[in-house]
């Protein structure tokens, strides 16, 4: 008995050195980066650089709490149960069902449409008078323009330069509305009506994929997160947003359906369609490699109990099965590749370039990946900027908004984390890293809101009924706010 207690601890002591080793290893390269950052910086304000160490802080704290959970799910013994890894075995036989699923399409494609009239109607309260017909053209403000002029024209070889830097902006959602475009005859339109179908699409997939571990009132709770998001106007406009986060949450679906191949299909079309989608490949390979934890522990379960009525030479013969199933489904991973790669391969024809978007990102829009919590820091001295020059439109439209959602998704997933599955933030984690890390961010709540971990977090942190509605009540002003701010032009991207 001894023994036996002896060799149970083993697991546990083995998972907590491989923690504190992780741990280490990932603080030890934030603190370098962080220190490298601090020694190279030559401008930028006290306040900056201290709201840029709090961010950084935050990222620590969170990935300090994941990293446990990590390790924990890729190394589990036989019949673990307990917190995260129990989400496999849990409501395994919960079926969302057709009925429920088409609900919550007409549902959403509902919500699109009130979306479209919310802007209209707050574009008549700042005091337009044009019709609805004209007040449609609000939504090719912002990157809408972009995308419609290439669904029209396609990408531009030679001649106007900021026809040519439109290179940029990924084909896979200009794609669809050059599809349909032929039968609506309306480019604006068709745009609204790829969207549009596509946020239902995401919304009925991210209910069903919720289902997989909770009930139907939290399901539901995560889909009300969604819709009052401050960025999730941007779901209806003639962009990327809405059809990106079709594609990812379905691939993760699928993932947890344990379809590798549609699943990394998928993820390679979302990475057809932004470059994010490349981020995939961390929740595709962190539940490929959970599965294979977790078979490797169930054959190793089964070959005890019946190793002594089984034959040796069919052991073997099991056991070289299951090696190949396990590393087949790692070759998957190459259509995500693959699906970036058609990008790259449109950019050659373009410019003679593969990475030509790369040059153009920094030449037109000042655009490249930098340390994220330097992000933390530009934008607190923009504001102070804006706030000392009296421009608050800018101040309360762009730079606040960003750094309000720059500092609360990393509190909301700190609180959360061990509530959420570890794919989940990991996925989370990646993404922050390389969205917030951009040298000239300006669309904060935007690319946020295509993170479906958030409203899953919000979800997660929200059981008592008074969080809940203090919640979505602030968040729905918000929403409201910033969606006037769009209509009225105060730099919202």
């Amino acid at each position: 008995m001894h023994r036996n207690l002896a060799e149970s601890s083993k697991p546990h002591t083995f998972r907590t050195k491989e923690s504190r080793f992780v741990t280490i290893v990932c603080f030890v390269l934030l603190m370098i980066s962080v220190y490298y950052w601090l020694v190279t910086k030559a401008d930028g304000s006290p306040a900056g650089q201290f709201g840029a160490l709090v961010n950084a802080a935050l990222f620590a704290a969170l990935g300090i709490r994941f990293v446990p959970i990590w390790v924990h799910s890729w190394s589990r013994p036989e019949g673990m149960t307990e917190g995260i890894s129990a989400f496999n075995q849990r409501d395994q036989t919960v079926s969302a069902g057709k009925m429920i699923s088409v609900k919550v399409f007409c549902a959403f494609l509902l919500i699109d449409g009130l979306i479209i009239l919310l802007i209209y109607i707050l574009q008549v309260l700042s005091g337009s008078t044009i019709s609805f017909r004209q007040a449609l053209d609000i939504w090719r403000s912002v990157d809408s323009a972009h995308y419609l002029d290439i669904a029209r024209d396609w990408y531009v070889k030679t001649g106007n330069w900021d026809r040519m830097v439109q290179l940029v902006f990924l084909p896979g959602y200009p794609l669809l509305v050059r599809i349909i475009n032929p039968v609506i005859r309306n480019d604006l339109v068709s745009g609204l009506i790829v969207s549009g179908v596509c946020f239902a699409g995401a919304a009925t997939v991210l209910y069903r994929l919720v289902r997989l571990d909770h009930s139907h009132t939290h399901a539901v709770q995560v889909l009300k997160y969604l819709c009052i998001l401050p960025g999730a106007f941007f779901f209806a406009a003639p962009m990327s947003e809405s059809l990106f986060l079709l594609l990812s949450v379905s691939s993760i679906y699928l993932l947890r359906k344990k379809d590798w191949f549609a699943a990394c299909v998928l993820a390679g079309a979302a990475a057809f369609t932004r470059t994010l989608g490349l981020v995939l490949l961390v929740p595709v390979l962190f539940e490929m490699i959970t599965d294979s934890v977790e078979t490797a522990a169930r054959e190793q379960a089964s070959k005890a109990s019946q190793e002594e009525t089984s034959d040796e030479a069919q052991h073997i013969s099991d056991n070289k099965k299951l090696l190949l199933r396990n590393a087949a489904k790692y070759w998957n991973l190459i259509f995500i590749l693959f699906g970036f790669g058609c990008y790259l391969f449109i950019n050659y024809q373009a410019s003679g370039n593969p990475f030509q978007f790369l040059i153009y990102q920094k030449e037109h829009w000042s655009q490249s990946l930098g340390f994220f919590f330097n992000t933390a820091a530009y934008q607190i001295d923009y504001a102070r900027g804006t706030l000392q020059a009296q421009d608050y439109q800018y101040l309360l439209g762009l730079w606040l908004p960003n750094l309000t959602c720059i500092f609360l998704s990393l509190i909301l997933m700190l609180v959360a984390v061990k509530k959420l599955r570890p794919a989940y933030t990991a996925y989370f984690l990646i993404y922050y890293v390389i969205a917030i890390g951009a040298t000239w961010l300006l669309s904060a709540p935007r690319y946020l809101s295509t993170l479906f971990p958030i409203p899953m977090a919000l979800a997660a942190v929200s059981e008592k009924r008074w969080l809940d509605a203090a919640l979505t009540i602030g968040l729905t002003i918000f929403f409201v706010l910033y969606a006037y701010m769009f209509v009225n032009r105060w730099g919202v991207y």
